[in-house]
């Protein structure tokens, strides 16, 4: 028996080939579809409680329709919250992250008020109730300046960039429309508001690449 001191030779009969790369999916290529979606459903169910049951629902029934689209809408308005935080929408900084944890909880106690409306359990006459019942329009506005923080901060690309602030100043758009031209106008634009704002933004939001 001998020992040789010379490699094997290569063996010719086999090829290395590189693993194939993973197909994109939908989910890696729009990582936040769902939650865009839910901001669009949320603002439509809204918009249609508006239509069937006004902006101040007289009968039980109607406060219940009212209470749930609503609530839906602020859950959406939740998951957008929560896309903006993933992609530093507002910026870096601590104050940008801060902001949208203010943010936050206001809008779960607003949540809070709206399940306590539906409920018939709220009175709005006890302070407590009415703290609660102001973290509503208070979101909103802070919606608002968040908007305007997006399209500063520029980490979103395009018409997202603006698109938030359109979306988000329909507190500042209805409000003073219920109050200038009364509530026969507000009861158009209110809706109207929220399908050329928030549901079109969901959209965008569902439809944005991974990196822009």
């Amino acid at each position: 028996m001998t020992i040789s001191q010379q490699p094997a030779p290569a063996r010719s009969d086999l090829t290395l080939t590189a693993p194939a790369p993973a197909e994109a999916t939908a989910d890696s290529r729009h990582p936040f579809r769902r939650q865009g979606y839910l901001l669009t459903a949320g603002a439509v169910t809204w918009a249609a409680a508006m239509v069937l049951f006004d902006l101040d629902p007289s009968s039980r029934t109607g406060v219940i329709g009212y209470a749930f689209g609503s609530g839906f809408f602020q859950v959406g308005v939740l998951a957008l919250l929560w896309v903006l935080w993933q992609t530093n929408a507002l910026g870096n900084g601590r104050i940008a992250k801060a902001a949208l944890i203010v943010e936050t909880v206001l809008l779960t106690f607003a949540i809070g008020s709206t399940a306590a409306d539906g409920l018939g359990i709220s009175d709005l006459s006890q302070p407590g109730w009415a703290l609660l019942d102001a973290c509503w329009p208070f979101s909103m506005f802070g919606m608002f300046l968040i908007g305007i923080r997006i399209a500063i901060a520029g980490k979103w690309q395009g018409v997202r960039r603006f698109w938030p602030l359109v979306a988000e100043s329909w507190a500042v758009v209805t409000i003073p429309t219920l109050i200038v031209f009364g509530p026969a106008i507000a009861q158009v634009v209110a809706p109207l508001h929220l399908l050329v704002g928030y549901a079109t933004l969901g959209v965008l939001v569902a439809t944005k690449p991974a990196q822009r």
